[in-house]
């Protein structure tokens, strides 16, 4: 079992956590982190770029001149990709760029992401934020006190307004629930911040 200190909503430490061993001791597996970074950056793709062919670009419904006799190559349409103007062969088209990935991989993946946060002591757990209106200050105040770096990933169990709304002002934090962690935000944040309450989701979902 390892051991994650955990801090009031001030900074100040207030104990220790220990975390399960499949979580805290687990080998990360670097090709599947891979695997799972790079789907998730190709499901971000909105795919949406598209070219026209040569049957979707206006004109060229009439052939140019006419099929024989005047001693030039024959022409069906000044539509064609190679006319100024014409249609783009094999052009990107909509598409969707999404990976399938198996679901034993995608949680390896994350526990395997989790872990390395963990063994370079990247992870802090916080009792909770007990916010009762937005308090960007008070928010800034509590990151720097516990040496949070520039980028940072603040996991929270269920939606907390008052929480969200104070991290928004700050462009290095990034808010997210629990049941959405993913490998690359992992990977970026300098440091993991997570409520207790987040903590004890992540832990069952993962260890």
């Amino acid at each position: 079992m390892g051991a994650v200190p955990v801090l009031d909503a001030e900074g100040s430490a207030s104990g220790v956590l220990e975390v399960a061993a499949r979580l805290s001791e687990t080998t990360p597996h670097l090709a599947v982190m891979h695997q799972a970074l790079l789907r998730q950056l190709a499901g971000a793709r909105q795919g949406t770029h598209d070219t026209l062919t040569r049957g979707e670009v206006r004109g060229g419904g009439r052939k140019p001149y006419r099929q024989k006799g005047t001693g030039r190559a024959r022409q069906g349409s000044i539509r064609a990709p190679h006319y100024r103007g014409g249609g783009t062969v094999f052009g990107p088209t909509p598409r969707s760029y999404a990976q399938r990935m198996p679901r034993k991989q995608r949680r390896l993946a994350l526990r395997s992401a989790l872990a390395a946060a963990l063994q370079a002591e990247r992870v802090r757990i916080v009792e909770a934020f007990d916010y009762d209106t937005p308090r960007t200050a008070r928010l800034a105040a509590f990151l720097h006190a516990v040496g949070a770096g520039r980028r940072v990933l603040l996991v929270l169990a269920t939606r907390d307004a008052d929480v969200e709304l104070s991290a928004r002002n700050l462009a290095h934090v990034r808010c997210l629930l629990a049941a959405n962690l993913n490998v690359h935000d992992l990977l970026v944040a300098e440091t993991v911040i997570a409520t207790r309450e987040a903590w004890n989701l992540v832990e069952a979902h993962l260890a």
